[in-house]
């Protein structure tokens, strides 16, 4: 049975704050509890409706549908929801292809440019300081998993990216990805949703790449960052 403190705490959790002071993030819904489960992330506790969970009974407290809907984010819950540590970053492989993102504002974005990571292989995400927390409910719930398969660390982006050797940055008006030769390894810069990449970060980079408009009027604005993050990704692995 759940206790009032348990709420407490469990609600708390949708809050970056209460996540940094607790060092615990939340994850709902069976499969994705399942691939944390999996992974080397460190299981604080589990609220389940059933035996599904039954192996990790220390830290498993059983709940009906009532009470799981006290403490989920979904209108309909999912049968499980538990909380994980917030684990230490490992070191950054700046020899491979990193992706790195400036001020990343949706939470929805983040967590699809996270699985998108783990889909095409980018084992390391770099983002500034100023970008959505990676442990915000959201992004756990629309990368599905894929936190456990990316080393995802928040950084100063431009004390980092002044000693990296090849930055390449996406712009409207920049060269097309489609006509340029791409190298194996480098950091790829993605900007924010509304105002692409900071003017210091800009500064930094060697190559401005572009995805072209091909539509007859070629008016439309600009791409979803996490799009624009698929075909980029795409291109970069073929």
């Amino acid at each position: 049975m759940l206790t009032k403190s348990q709420i407490k705490l469990i609600i708390s959790l949708k809050q970056k704050k209460f996540r940094i002071q607790h060092q615990l993030f939340v994850v709902e819904g069976l499969k994705v509890v399942q691939e944390f489960l999996n992974s080397d992330y460190v299981l604080e506790d589990i609220f389940a409706t059933d035996d599904h969970f039954s192996q990790y009974e220390q830290n498993l407290t059983r709940v009906d549908l009532k009470e799981l809907s006290k403490i989920s984010g979904f209108s309909t819950p999912n049968k499980v929801v538990a909380t994980f540590k917030i684990p230490s970053p490992n070191s950054i492989n700046w020899s491979s292809l990193v992706l790195a993102l400036d001020g990343i504002n949706d939470p929805g974005n983040l967590g699809t440019i996270i699985r998108l990571c783990d889909w095409f292989g980018i084992e390391n995400l770099v983002c500034s300081e100023d970008t959505v927390d990676c442990y915000n409910p959201k992004v756990v719930q629309a990368s599905m998993g894929s936190h456990t398969r990316v080393n995802i660390t928040y950084i100063d982006l431009k004390t980092t990216l002044s000693s990296v050797s090849n930055c390449m940055g996406t712009f409207m008006d920049g060269v097309s990805i489609y006509e340029q030769e791409l190298p194996k390894s480098g950091v790829i810069v993605l900007g924010n949703e509304a105002n692409g990449i900071s003017e210091n970060i800009e500064a930094l980079m060697h190559t401005r790449l572009s995805i072209p408009r091909f539509g007859k009027f070629k008016q439309t604005e600009s791409l979803n960052v996490a799009n624009a993050a698929a075909i980029i990704l795409s291109e970069f692995k073929r």
